[in-house]
């Protein structure tokens, strides 16, 4: 089909909940997309963070092919040896003590959101369920995790919302401890704002709302949906940061293209959801599962986690050389640019363009590249960023 029968299509039988940009992509291999017609883009943007081995990765595809002509799909009413090692691994790499397997970054919110305030309650009982989330924060779309999300333009058309969160000023540690109340059982933020414009906490935030959730026995949950899997040059994001949460969430970039979430917890936690209390139809998938397993084998080593935490510094310097360019902000291969012009959006449309799949946060310009990129594929990509920065 060509590009224009593509929309058409969309056009006339899918809800217009997207805006897209004018490329309909048909395959993939390594950092590079291909169109209907054959052009070539370079991609900076992973499928917003979830494709970190890239397009058709020759290893994932394998782990893939091989669990799909195996076994698709059981239901989570009988044991999975998958979903036992994947969770094994994420324990491994987190120190926590167990893993709720879902499908997306969303739900693993949801999970830990329902988590919170099942352990107060099963602690101190009624009327001690409030969540402190952050002002510009991002937890995902369902009603729950709208209401948690830190942002008004998201507070309209689905009321009603659910009800206990208050909102603190990122990086405002006096508006912390003065919402920090009786009645809060739990902090939960991002350690970057992804969508809140490549946003990074400071060391004493995050420091105070660790103390204050270890004194005030309220936990302490880190959102890690778009900064783990190694995307900042740590396996996940709150190791760089020396602190010790009770429940992360992942998912994005966990499953490599499959859909995937993971709420991990601590062990005070263990047992604090039983039969009955959650569940997931599809979460723990056996094929999703070992994309994760793949995922995780490779991503993790010391050698790949030091070639993204090189090839970030390399894009920033690329960067910083180049006009239009204010700021330069983020950690790893998570990176926002603030232009001086304000002008992202133009800009990333004017990429696509070009040949370069990238994406914006509020007004900047967000890359998220697959973390296997070739240095060539990136030389290639910011050199169609300068041309279109200077234009």
């Amino acid at each position: 089909m060509t590009l224009e029968e593509v929309k058409n299509k969309e056009q006339k039988y899918m809800m217009h909940t997207y805006g897209r940009f004018d490329a309909a992509l048909v395959s993939g291999k390594g950092s590079v997309a291909y169109d209907e017609s054959g052009k070539e883009y370079v991609d900076f943007t992973s499928g917003i963070g979830v494709n970190c081995l890239g397009y058709c990765d020759d290893g994932w595809v394998k782990a893939v092919s091989d669990q799909a002509s195996t076994l698709q799909h059981i239901s989570n009413l009988y044991y999975s040896p998958l979903q036992g090692e994947v969770s094994e691994k994420l324990i491994g790499l987190t120190g926590l003590s167990k893993v709720f397997l879902c499908n997306s970054g969303a739900e693993a919110n949801e999970c830990a959101i329902k988590l919170a305030r099942k352990y107060s309650f099963d602690k101190y009982g009624k009327g001690r369920n409030k969540i402190l989330t952050l002002v510009n924060s991002f937890h995902g779309r369902t009603v729950t995790t709208l209401a948690a999300t830190g942002q008004d333009v998201f507070h309209d058309f689905f009321f009603p919302f659910t009800e206990g969160f208050d909102y603190v000023e990122a990086n405002n540690t006096e508006d912390l401890k003065n919402k920090f109340t009786d009645d809060v059982c739990a902090v939960f933020m991002e350690l970057i704002q992804g969508e809140g414009g490549v946003m990074p906490l400071t060391q004493e935030f995050v420091n105070t709302a660790e103390e204050l959730c270890k004194e005030k026995d309220a936990l302490l949950m880190i959102d890690e949906v778009q900064t783990g899997v190694s995307r900042t040059g740590s396996v996940y994001c709150f190791s760089q940061f020396g602190i010790s949460p009770d429940v992360v969430t992942s998912a994005k970039g966990l499953g490599g293209g499959l859909p995937i979430g993971a709420c991990i917890c601590g062990e005070k936690l263990s047992d604090v959801l039983g039969p009955g209390t959650h569940g997931t139809t599809f979460g723990g998938n056996p094929i999703a599962c070992a994309a994760a397993k793949e995922v995780l084998s490779r991503v993790t080593t010391p050698e790949f986690l030091s070639e993204v935490a090189q090839k970030g510094e390399y894009i920033r310097e690329k960067l910083s050389e180049m006009k239009n360019v204010r700021e330069i902000r983020g950690m790893g291969m998570m990176i926002g640019i603030v232009t001086e012009k304000d002008n992202a959006k133009q800009i990333a449309a004017k990429c696509v363009e070009n040949g370069l799949l990238i994406l914006t946060a509020k007004n900047l310009l967000r890359l998220l590249p697959p973390l296997n990129i070739t240095y060539d594929e990136l030389d290639k990509g910011l050199s169609i960023l300068k041309t279109v920065m200077e234009e």
